[in-house]
C-alpha cells in the first residue's frame, strides 16, 4: 500500500511539473524574432526526439544571450529554462535559471527574482534535494507576498506543501495547503483550488482518514471541468485515479476498478499524460488481480510496464514489477515472482529511492522466505534511517520557517528603526534649519544695526560739519562787521578827509597846493591798496569756506605724516566743484581715505602712499585712487578684511565702483569711481 501511495505521489509531482507552461503576454508574441519563435516551437515539439529539442533550445538560448538585459530577454530566458525542464535536462535548466536570477538581481526586478527562485526550487525538488528546494521556495514566497501576487504566492506555498508531504510532514503540509487556499480566496484560481483539494485528499489518505480524503478528491473532481481547467492537463483522470486509489486502500476493489476504468475513458489521455495512463493501467490490473478477474492479466501489467520503461519512470517501473511479482506469486510461478522482485529491488537501489527499496525488500521476503530474516533486518535498518532522515528534514523545514520568521521580524524591526531614524533626522533637520534661520536673522539684524549705527555716525559727522559751517558763518559775520568798521572808520574817514582837503585846495594854484594835492593823491593810492587788501582777504576767506572739505582732508594727511614715517603724496584736481557735492558723499570719501590709510599702516608696510582725487569726463565721474608700494596680497586666496569691506560698502552707497589691483610683493591700488550724476542727484535731494 505504501509503495502505491508513493508511486502516486511521484506521479502527481511529475504531472504537475511536466505541464509547466510559460505565462507570456500575448501582446508580446508579435515582437518575437521569427527565428526565436521557430526554435521555441521546435524545442517543445513532442514529435521530435529529446536530442533534437535540445539542439533547437540551444540555438534559442544563443540568440537570447546576445540581447540586452531587459524584461523581454529575461522572459525569453524563462522560456529556454522551461523547455529544458520539460525534457528533464536538469543541468541546463539550473544553469539558465541561475543566469536569469543574476540578471533579475541586477535590475532589482522583484517579479523575475521571485520567479527565478521558484525555478531553482523546482530544480532541487526534481532532484530530491528537499531542504534546498524549501529554502528557495521560501525566498520566492517572501517576495510574492511583498508584491502581493496571490496566485504565484499560493503556487509556491503548494510546492512547499508537496516537499513537506514527501518528507512525511503531513500536518505541516496540511497547514501549507490551507494557507495556499486562503491566499487565493475570492480569486478565479481554479487550477490552484484543484491542486490544493487534490493534495489534501492525498494527505488524508496517508493519514488513513479515508472519508475526508474522498471528500477533498471529490471537490477536486468537481473543479476539474474543461471550462475551469484545460482538458490537456487531464485533471479529471487524475482525480478519478486518486479516488480509485483511496477505495483500493479501503479494499473496495470493485469501486476502485470503476474509477480506474472511468479514468481510462478520458479523451487523449495516452497522448496528453502517458505516465498517468500507465498508472491507471497498473492500478486497474491490480484491482482486477485482487478481485480474481483474470481477463487481460497479466497483459495490463506488462502494457503499463512497457510504457513506463519507455518513459524511464523508475518509481512506476518498481511498482509494476512488484505487482507482477505478487501476481506470479499468487499463481505459483516462483521463478517469475523472484525475477520481478529482484529487478524491482535493483531498480530501487539504483535510483536510490529507499522507500521503494523498503517495498521491494518486503516483497523479497515473501518470494524468498529462506532469506526473509536478512531482508527483514535490512528493512528495519533502512526504515530507521529513513525515519531519522525524515525527522531531520522536518526539523530543517521548521528551522527554515523559523529563520524566515526571524528575518521578517528583523525586517520589521529594521523598518521601525528606519522610521525612528527618519523622525530623528527630520527633527534634527528642522532644528538645524531653525538654528540657521535664527543665526541668519541675527546676522541680518546685526547688519541692519550696523547700518543704523553708521547712519547715526554719518548724521553726527554731518551735524559736526554743519556746526563747523555755522562757526564759519559766525566768523564770516564777525569778519564782515570788522571789514565794515574798517571801511567806515578807516577808509571812508580817510577818503572824507582827503575829499574835504582837496575841495579846499581847488582854488590854490601855488606850489604848496600842488604839493599837497600830490600828497593827497598818494594817500588815495594807499586807501586803494587798503581796499584791495581787504577785498583779497575776503576772497581768500570765501575760498577757504567753500573748500572746507579739502581742509579736513589736508588735516587727515598732515596727521598721517606726523604719526608715521611713510611718505604721502596727496593730489587734488582743482576742477572738482566741491560745493556741488553732498555732505554724505564727502563723508564716505573721507572715510574711504581714512580706511585706506589705516590698511596701509597696518598691513602694507609701504614706503610711499599716493592719494589722488581727479575729475574724469565722458562720462563725468569723480575718481579716488589710493595706492601704495607695500607687500600686496593674493586677492583670490586672502579673504577681504573689514577695512576693504567697508570701502566696498561705502562705494556702493555712492553708486560707484571699486577696483582692487594687487599682487604679492607689488603693492596695492584701490580705484574708486563715483558718477557725478549720482553726486548731483544726492546734492539736489
Amino acid at each position: 500500500m505504501r509503495t502505491k501511495l508513493l508511486l502516486f505521489i511521484i506521479a502527481f509531482l511529475f504531472l504537475t511539473r511536466c505541464s509547466k507552461k510559460e505565462n507570456i503576454n500575448i501582446n508580446n508574441i508579435a515582437l518575437l524574432n521569427d527565428s526565436l519563435a521557430f526554435y521555441f516551437e521546435k524545442a517543445n515539439d513532442d514529435n521530435l526526439s529529446i536530442q533534437q529539442k535540445k539542439v533547437f533550445n540551444k540555438r534559442a538560448f544563443d540568440i537570447v544571450s546576445t540581447l540586452k538585459n531587459d524584461s523581454l530577454s529575461r522572459t525569453y530566458l524563462f522560456k529556454v529554462a522551461n523547455r529544458y525542464f520539460n525534457i528533464r535536462d536538469w543541468q541546463n535548466f539550473k544553469r539558465v535559471s541561475d543566469e536569469v536570477l543574476i540578471k533579475s538581481l541586477e535590475k532589482n526586478d522583484s517579479v523575475f527574482i521571485a520567479k527565478s527562485y521558484t525555478y531553482i526550487g523546482d530544480y532541487f525538488s526534481s532532484n530530491g534535494v528537499s531542504d534546498s528546494a524549501y529554502v528557495f521556495y521560501s525566498k520566492a514566497e517572501k517576495l510574492y507576498s511583498k508584491i502581493n501576487d496571490k496566485n504565484s504566492l499560493a503556487r509556491v506555498i503548494l510546492n512547499k506543501a508537496l516537499l513537506q508531504f514527501n518528507e512525511d510532514d503531513y500536518l505541516g503540509s496540511e497547514r501549507a495547503v490551507i494557507k495556499a487556499l486562503r491566499a487565493v480566496k475570492g480569486n478565479n484560481s481554479n487550477d490552484i483550488v484543484y491542486d490544493s483539494n487534490n493534495l489534501l485528499g492525498i494527505i488524508y489518505n496517508e493519514l488513513e482518514e479515508y472519508d475526508k480524503s474522498i471528500e477533498y478528491h471529490t471537490k477536486a473532481l468537481e473543479n476539474a471541468t474543461d471550462d475551469k481547467i484545460p482538458a490537456v492537463y487531464q485533471s479529471k483522470a487524475t482525480s478519478l485515479n486518486n479516488i480509485g486509489y483511496v477505495y483500493q486502500n479501503l479494499k473496495n476493489y470493485q469501486k476502485a476498478q470503476e474509477y480506474y476504468q472511468e479514468g481510462l475513458k478520458q479523451n487523449n489521455l495516452k497522448y496528453d499524460k502517458p505516465a498517468l495512463y500507465a498508472m491507471l493501467l497498473d492500478n486497474l490490473a491490480y484491482s482486477r488481480f485482487k478481485l480474481n478477474e483474470e481477463n487481460e492479466l497479466p497483459e495490463l501489467f506488462l502494457k503499463s510496464l512497457k510504457l513506463r520503461d519507455s518513459l524511464k519512470l523508475t518509481s512506476g517501473i518498481v511498482a509494476n514489477k512488484i505487482h507482477l511479482s505478487e501476481y506470479y506469486t499468487y499463481h505459483k510461478d516462483s521463478l517469475k515472482a523472484l525475477h520481478y522482485a529482484r529487478e524491482a529491488l535493483q531498480a530501487a537501489r539504483n535510483d536510490k529511492n529507499f522507500r521503494n527499496v523498503l517495498v521491494a525488500l518486503k516483497q523479497m521476503g515473501v518470494v524468498e522466505p529462506r532469506k526473509a530474516s536478512l531482508y527483514s533486518k535490512e528493512y528495519i535498518h533502512i526504515n530507521d534511517s529513513l525515519q531519522k532522515a525524515e525527522r531531520k528534514m522536518g526539523e530543517k523545514f521548521s528551522r527554515i520557517e523559523y529563520e524566515t520568521d526571524v528575518i521578517k521580524s528583523e525586517n520589521t524591526d529594521l523598518v521601525v528603526q528606519n522610521r525612528n531614524l527618519f523622525y530623528v533626522f527630520s527633527f534634527l533637520t528642522l532644528l538645524g534649519a531653525f538654528i540657521f534661520l535664527y543665526i541668519s536673522q541675527r546676522n541680518k539684524h546685526r547688519v541692519l544695526l550696523f547700518k543704523e549705527q553708521q547712519q547715526v555716525a554719518n548724521a553726527q559727522i554731518y551735524d559736526l560739519l554743519i556746526s563747523q559751517q555755522k562757526t564759519i558763518e559766525e566768523n564770516r559775520t564777525k569778519e564782515k562787521k570788522r571789514v565794515a568798521r574798517e571801511l567806515h572808520d578807516g577808509v571812508l574817514g580817510k577818503m572824507f578827509g582827503v575829499r574835504m582837503n582837496l575841495d579846499s585846495m581847488n582854488r590854490g594854484q601855488d606850489e604848496q597846493a600842488i604839493k599837497s594835492r600830490l600828497e593827497y593823491l598818494a594817500e588815495l593810492k594807499q586807501i586803494e591798496q587798503d581796499i584791495r587788501e581787504i577785498s583779497h582777504d575776503l576772497n581768500r576767506e570765501n575760498t577757504e569756506l567753500i573748500n572746507n572739505f579739502v581742509v579736513i582732508l589736508t588735516n587727515l594727511i598732515e596727521n598721517q605724516k606726523k604719526a608715521f614715517k611713510t611718505k604721502v603724496k596727496f593730489t587734488l584736481d582743482k576742477e572738482i566743484d566741491w560745493g556741488n557735492i553732498s555732505n554724505e558723499i564727502k563723508i564716505n570719501l573721507y572715510r574711504m581715505v581714512q580706511e585706506g590709510l589705516q590698511n596701509c599702516n597696518k598691513y602694507a608696510k609701504p614706503s610711499l602712499i599716493s592719494i589722488e582725487f581727479k575729475k574724469i569726463s565722458n562720462p563725468d565721474q569723480l575718481q579716488l585712487v589710493i595706492a601704495d608700494d607695500g607687500v600686496g596680497f593674493n586677492l583670490k586666496r586672502v579673504k577681504k578684511g573689514i577695512g576693504l569691506q567697508n570701502i566696498e560698502f561705502r562705494t556702493k552707497e555712492c553708486n560707484g565702483t571699486l577696483d582692487i589691483n594687487t599682487k604679492k610683493g607689488e603693492g596695492t591700488t584701490l580705484t574708486i569711481l563715483v558718477p557725478l550724476e549720482s553726486i548731483n542727484s544726492k546734492t539736489n535731494s
